[in-house]
């Protein structure tokens, strides 16, 4: 089984990407390429290169930030939302088919 990830460039593009349930959003996207998430700690949680922000509509499906996600938050590029996640820490499963990530503009 595979699901469906969505990300939003800030100029409007989208790209889809597709992922097996278990992975994190940051590895599934690495895997597919985008070069939007920088992931130069490949998922440790000790930078803050594979910033996004969940869409409105996801929000309540994917958990808020917590402890030291939270506090690397803190520390991205782009300011972080309302919304805003560490892809690394966001674990893909069914329920998150059709998952929609607005990428920032940039992660440095």
């Amino acid at each position: 089984m595979t699901i469906t990830v969505h990300l939003v460039a800030p100029d409007g593009q989208r790209e889809s990407i597709r992922a097996k349930p278990g992975q994190s959003l940051m590895r599934a996207a690495t895997n597919a390429g985008i070069e939007r998430i920088a992931a130069d700690c490949g998922g440790c949680l000790t930078c803050a290169t594979c910033h996004v922000i969940v869409d409105a509509a996801w929000a309540e499906r994917v958990a808020t930030a917590q402890g030291e996600e939270d506090d690397m938050l803190g520390l991205t590029a782009v300011p972080r939302q309302p919304h805003s996640r560490l892809s690394c820490q966001i674990d893909l499963s069914a329920e998150l088919d059709g998952l929609v990530v607005h990428l920032p503009e940039r992660q440095y």
